[in-house]
């Protein structure tokens, strides 16, 4: 099993970026996928997830709004658009995965398969 995020990168206020998620060792048509991103000194945080169920449907506060994830099957890939960057957004950016469709939460805990993650940088 294996996630691969790309995506990441230097942008500016107001700014957008699309990450992305590849999955390999399982399919997304029975499995959901987080998107989660941690600041350093910072407990890693939740910020969106998406399952084949429609179980999972959780956006953090703080991007409501301006990120929308989302799943292509075909490429068995999961994106997290980005709008109106804030410089707040900056974090790593991590994709999760958990082999079921039914997960209903952006906890870590519901996890076990993880990428290694994707810098995201939002000068003001």
């Amino acid at each position: 099993v294996q996630l691969v995020e790309s995506g990441g990168g230097l942008v500016q206020a107001g700014g957008s970026l699309r990450l992305s998620c590849k999955v390999s060792g399982f399919t997304l048509d029975d499995a959901t996928i987080a998107w989660f991103r941690q600041v350093p000194g910072k407990e890693r945080e939740g910020v969106s997830c998406i399952s084949s169920t429609g179980s999972c449907t959780y956006y953090a506060d703080s991007v409501k709004g301006r990120f929308t994830i989302s799943s292509d099957y075909a490429k068995n890939t999961v994106y997290l658009e980005m709008n109106n960057l804030r410089p707040d957004d900056t974090a790593l950016y991590y994709c999760a995965g958990a082999r079921w469709g039914g997960v209903t939460t952006a906890m870590e805990y519901a996890y076990d398969y993880w990428g290694q993650g994707t810098q995201v940088t939002v000068s003001s």
